[in-house]
């Protein structure tokens, strides 16, 4: 099931705002701008395609989201790009990409094995020989959901000039069965009333994360702790992977 947030047109339409371009942005552009075709999963509102393409890139962009109102941003940004709705049970290619990637901690949606196994599947055979397959999770050992509280209060202003405050509340009491569950408010004083969307996310270590790539035929060829290439410990707030098909 689809957040709320990103099915929303009005809160699709402040993702960019929340989520500005950082060094997690930076270190995915450096790979699309070395690949000919590249698939991105999960792609929301499509930043990292439209400045690849703005920046020149001439082959094949093709963005792939579940979410409708994700894919309305993306399209009004750049209409040369392939924005294609669904998710990889709906879509699949054949050896067609140099690189995959998925951004922005969205590989966390997946929570069941069989979710994350199709996933991976999937991606392993949309990539052609030598391809590349990065993405990240946040690290479980660095605890982050207990930074998710009601008093970080975040502000952006919508397109129509209203001023929309976003907290987040976790569930639960935290972490349970490698699952976290949250709530994130949207309240602004031009709406009648608060909107709510409800998130689950699940975080694996590099262990499991390691066991699941093997059985989707993947191998890991790099792993990294944060953006800047630092180790992983358990400490570091990332869990930065490149896989690539197996022998």
């Amino acid at each position: 099931m689809v957040d709320h947030s990103f099915v929303d047109l009005s809160l699709a339409a402040l993702y960019d705002g929340l989520n500005s371009w950082g060094p997690s942005d930076e270190f995915y552009l450096k790979l699309v701008r070395r690949a000919d075709a590249v698939l991105d999963v999960g792609c929301g509102t499509g930043q990292l395609l439209c400045r690849a393409r703005a920046e020149g890139h001439r082959g094949r962009l093709v963005g792939l989201d579940p979410a409708a109102a994700m894919l309305v941003q993306a399209r009004q940004a750049r209409t040369d790009v392939e924005w294609v709705l669904g998710d990889t049970r709906a879509r699949g290619w054949d050896g067609e990409f140099d690189l995959a990637v998925m951004t922005g901690h969205a590989f966390q949606v997946l929570l069941g094995d069989e979710d994350v196994l199709q996933c991976l599947r999937a991606v392993r055979r949309a990539l052609g020989p030598g391809g590349r397959f990065a993405f990240e999770t946040r690290n479980p050992a660095a605890r982050p959901w207990e930074r998710w509280t009601p008093d970080r209060v975040r502000e952006v202003t919508a397109p129509d000039g209203a001023v929309v405050r976003v907290r987040h509340e976790v569930q639960d009491g935290g972490l349970r069965d490698g699952r976290v569950r949250f709530t994130e408010t949207y309240d602004s004083d031009r709406w009648p009333a608060p909107r709510v969307s409800h998130t689950v996310l699940r975080f694996l270590d590099a262990g499991e994360l390691g066991a699941f790539l093997t059985a989707a035929g993947l191998t890991v060829v790099e792993q990294y702790g944060d953006w800047d290439g630092g180790p992983l410990t358990p400490a570091a707030p990332e869990i930065v992977t490149v896989a690539t098909p197996a022998a």
